[in-house]
């Protein structure tokens, strides 16, 4: 006994520290030259909390007709704005606070694990969770999935623990509190909607699979998400900011198949980005769930198992939907991936210590545990390569482009760029954006008259046009950053007023009235 201690105790360190390694060098690019080209190390950790960069930096975290996603995804930057309360607007506070969130992900996966099966296997879905490259670079942005995760993972663990409750009072306080996480998640990202069904369904699990007695049950969830939302939607949404509210839908709409292949062909997609986890990874849970099915039947009756394959399915399914594979969707799919390896794995030992001589199941477990463990010791290397190989392209390039503007005064000081509010939580320098908002593009640099803007490579035909109704474009610096070669020079321009600019005052008033 001693002796396992002793060894849990020391895998439980390693864990740690390689969740330690997660903080150093955390003002550094996301990993350049990765397998993951994501467009979110260029505008997310800046977009979804420019309501709390904008409150400190600017005096109101409301800027009207520009881009405003808080409106509808207030969550991520109230708690942003909680920790800038102590720490004032910081790429490196934001970026503690989501590796907070992340601890808080490990441990309840630990805490749900525990619920099904011993501690080596909580610990072993620790080691892989915490050690995948993929996970290591995504988990290091300030951006939303992370927190989505949280309260997904939270609420499966007050459903698993229901049926420990005797008092019916206490039952519905719990779904009650699983009501408004669901609500929180919505309120977190709205994709949300896609994952919901696994706590529904392990809701349906808890009262035994028996409909009548899990009606009340999850009619009391669904009005505990129900209420919070209706509330924060009639009396802040709906009043003040139906437009932002709309918009934030409309932005994020991409263009989609219009034929039966095209949709296979974005399905399939959707279901091709998972390798970005990790393609052993996924090819053994994969043949996991497949093997299992003759050998480890009793691990489809696992509800851990159910409610991760249906939050994996809900959320590739949303990515095919939405016809845009970004890496960080997939952020919501390891935590799946990694319960069901674990779970399968233990399933697979638990057969093979009944059936002791069936030398195959003993050759598959430890052909899997092998394979898993050069994956891991692989993702390790990367992780090693990263930590030990860090840049600053970004940051340098929004430091010395705030230092331009600073030495260079040219009327307002405000900034138009599509990664303008990454740049002002890295250097508090105040900014729109130039590619979103409820207002045309002249009407809003009509209204806000920024003195410069800033492009990636090269100006859209269409900004120039909206630019030149009002200003004269003069090209002053330029700042190398990233890897991507269509995004990997950051371009700051002077922005010259026309003597004779087109009105937009009558415009102005009606955008105003049709905000109303």
């Amino acid at each position: 006994m001693n002796r396992r201690r002793a060894v849990y105790f020391l895998w439980i360190l390693g864990i740690a520290a390689l969740f330690a390694a997660h903080f150093v060098h955390l003002s550094a690019d996301f990993p350049n030259y990765s397998p993951w080209m994501d467009y979110s190390k260029y505008t997310d950790e800046g977009w979804y909390g420019n309501a709390a960069i904008r409150h400190f930096n600017q005096g109101s975290w409301y800027m009207q007709g520009d881009f405003n996603p808080a409106v509808a995804l207030p969550v991520w930057p109230a708690l942003l704005a909680f920790i800038f309360h102590f720490t004032g607007v910081s790429l490196i506070a934001a970026r503690v606070l989501v590796l907070a969130i992340f601890a808080a992900n490990l441990l309840l996966t630990y805490l749900l694990l525990r619920t099904q099966e011993k501690p080596w296997v909580a610990l072993f879905a620790l080691t892989v969770l915490v050690a995948n490259a993929f996970l290591y670079a995504f988990s290091r942005l300030a951006i939303l999935e992370p927190l989505l995760m949280c309260f997904l993972l939270l609420s499966w663990l007050l459903v698993l623990r229901l049926p420990r409750q005797r008092s019916n009072t206490q039952r519905y306080l719990s779904l009650s509190v699983i009501g408004l996480l669901i609500c929180l998640m919505v309120l977190t990202k709205t994709t949300a909607i896609f994952i919901i069904p696994s706590t529904l369904f392990l809701i349906w699990h808890a009262y035994g699979y028996k409909f009548r007695a899990a009606l009340g049950p999850l009619i009391s969830v669904i009005v505990a998400a129900l209420v919070p939302w209706v509330v924060y939607y009639l009396v802040i949404v709906h009043p003040h900011y139906l437009s932002d509210y709309h918009y934030l839908f409309a932005a994020n709409k991409w263009e989609q198949p219009t034929t039966f292949s095209g949709w296979i062909a974005a399905f399939w997609y959707a279901m091709h980005g998972v390798l970005w986890i990790d393609p052993i990874l996924c090819c053994v849970v994969a043949a996991l769930l497949l093997i299992s099915t003759l050998l480890a039947p009793h691990l489809w009756k696992n509800p851990l198992v159910a409610a991760s394959l249906l939050a994996a399915a809900g959320y590739i399914f949303f990515t095919g939907w939405h016809n845009n594979m970004q890496p960080r969707y997939y952020e919501v799919v390891i935590y799946p991936l990694v319960f069901i390896l674990s779970l399968g794995v233990a399933a697979f030992i638990q057969k093979q210590r009944h059936t002791p001589k069936y030398v195959r199941l003993r050759l598959l477990i430890a052909a899997s545990l092998l394979i898993v463990t050069v994956s891991t010791f692989d993702n390790l290397r990367q992780i090693f390569h990263y930590t030990t190989h860090p840049e600053y392209t970004f940051v340098h390039a929004a430091q010395n482009l705030t230092h331009y503007i600073d030495q260079h005064p040219n009327g307002n000081r405000l900034l138009l760029s599509i990664s303008g509010d990454n740049i002002a939580l890295v250097t508090h320098l105040p900014a729109i954006c130039d590619d979103f908002g409820t207002w045309d593009l002249p009407l809003r640099i009509h209204t806000y008259q920024p003195g410069w803007y800033a492009a990636w490579n090269e100006i859209d035909p269409g900004t120039l046009e909206d630019l030149h109704t009002q200003y004269k474009l003069e090209q002053v610096a330029s700042f190398h950053a990233f890897d991507d070669e269509d995004r990997n020079l950051l371009i700051l321009y002077k922005l010259h007023p026309l003597p004779h600019p087109q009105d937009y005052d009558e415009a102005l008033e009606e955008q105003a009235n049709a905000g109303k």
